[in-house]
């Protein structure tokens, strides 16, 4: 098919040096990704430090099930993404815009929806997850405040996989680094010298993800002739082309991401029948990881977009050479970061806590966060492969494997089993994370990315 002239804001990723692409785009993401973290980590840090491990714990339990509420937008934002990214690299404009109003129309629907049950079930959810009695208030408030700006992220989300699927990594950024500061702000505000305490810390990350998804419209609209969407009502209507494109590639994706939000909830819970201070540790771990999974982000995103574009125009070398920048990039970083943590991990968890039972307790952590640094490495050229090529079944494959099998099957055997408790429970979160590249590395070897999907 012949390429149309594209619209402006569209960026060509299949021309040119591939390592100085894919860094030049990669590095918007990982700032935004990282401010992203900091973002969700100053609520815990905040929270520590002023309340204690039952703060903490409260902001971990919220923290899982909000992250758990966002699979519907991971999944299908994420597909979007993909289904843009291949639509520039062929040239099919008219399916972009198709693309972008029924991804709106369809996950702004579904936020309300879940928003509206997680709120209806709020006291069945934190009886299911043995919600400590000393942090039972603390986590419901911090629940119930999130889910009302669940709107917000689904928002985010979707103008994120638009503009990352054109090749613009940089106005994401920009969006999320309205949130994060705005956040960090008013939780010190809000928590250190109001009182508000976690009900304090939720409201400040609702109210920055508001003002980042109001931003992020008012900019989408301003340049809403260089991409192709008119945002007139009729455009957001539901196509039915479009739509089965995102739900082929969006349910496996979903599915993925839930799988492994309810694993990690699952592991919550069984966390949760120790006590408070090992809830607390739950959040220590969890963060952790998020920072370290901030450059898997970044370069699984990048490299989703590259590898799509690169497929839809056939050059298959550039997907290959895609893949071997994130994968060498990945395990270069793994390796610094594991250095930082095997010699001063101490200063880590300083920085969440003043708690001396949780800080006496932190060493338990140490060995499952580097393996999740290596983890992360390996994953993000597994998805940037799995993603870019548009594979729903491999994704749905993955989240069997990685959430449900994996991942809750390594723990119940290193925590229940051989009797390790949490840190067995945190080995066995840490040795799924390599199950995508198991499943990746198959993919690869066998050449059927190179075929359409």
């Amino acid at each position: 098919m012949q390429k149309t002239s594209s619209p402006s804001m569209i960026r060509d990723l299949t021309k040119g040096p591939v390592v100085a692409q894919l860094l030049r785009f990669a590095f918007p993401l990982f700032v935004s990704n990282a401010l992203q973290a900091v973002y969700n980590l100053v609520d815990m840090v905040i929270v520590g430090n002023y309340i204690g491990a039952a703060g903490m714990s409260a902001v971990s339990i919220g923290g899982d099930i909000l992250h758990l509420l966002t699979f519907v937008a991971m999944g299908f934002s994420s597909a979007g993404q993909v289904i843009i990214a291949r639509a520039v690299g062929a040239g099919r404009h008219d399916e972009i815009k198709k693309t972008i109003g029924t991804m709106f129309s369809f996950l702004l629907g579904a936020s309300l929806v879940i928003a509206l049950a997680c709120f209806l079930l709020r006291f069945n959810v934190l009886r299911w997850l043995n919600t400590p009695a000393a942090s039972e208030q603390f986590a419901m408030d911090y629940m119930v405040t999130c889910v009302c700006g669940l709107v917000f992220i689904y928002g985010y989300n979707i103008v994120s996989a638009i503009l990352r699927g054109m090749g613009d990594s940089k106005r994401p950024f920009v969006f999320i680094a309205v949130a994060a500061v705005l956040n960090m702000v008013l939780d010190v505000l809000f928590v250190k010298y109001m009182g508000m305490e976690v009900f304090g810390a939720a409201l400040a990350t609702v109210i920055g993800q508001g003002v980042s998804f109001v931003t992020a419209i008012v900019y989408l609209y301003r340049h809403r002739d260089s991409f192709g969407f008119d945002f007139k009502p009729t455009s957001f209507k539901i196509d039915g082309d479009a739509f089965k494109r995102l739900v082929s590639l969006g349910i496996p994706m979903a599915i993925q991401s839930a799988a492994i939000s309810f694993s990690k909830i699952v592991l919550m819970a069984w966390i949760n029948l120790f006590d408070v201070t090992y809830s607390a540790l739950a959040g220590i771990f969890n963060k952790v990881n998020v920072m370290s999974g901030v450059i898997s982000q970044s370069f699984t995103t990048a490299g989703s977009t590259m590898v799509g574009q690169n497929l839809g125009a056939r050059e298959y070398r550039r997907v290959n050479k895609t893949l071997l920048t994130v994968l060498s990039i990945g395990l270069g970083l793994a390796a610094l970061a594991t250095v930082v943590m095997a010699v001063c991990p101490q200063a880590v968890y300083d920085i969440f806590t003043t708690d001396k039972e949780v800080l006496a307790a932190a060493g338990v952590l140490t060995l499952p966060i580097i393996l999740n640094f290596y983890g992360s490495a390996t994953r993000s050229a597994a998805f940037s492969l799995i993603n870019g090529s548009g594979r729903a079944k491999l994704n749905l494959a993955i989240a069997i494997i990685d959430g449900v099998i994996s991942r809750m099957g390594f723990a119940a055997l290193l925590g229940f089993a051989l009797k390790l408790d949490c840190f067995g429970f945190w080995m066995g979160d840490a040795l799924a994370g390599f199950m995508p590249l198991v499943v990746g590395g198959a993919f690869y070897l066998s050449g059927r990315w190179k075929e359409k999907a």
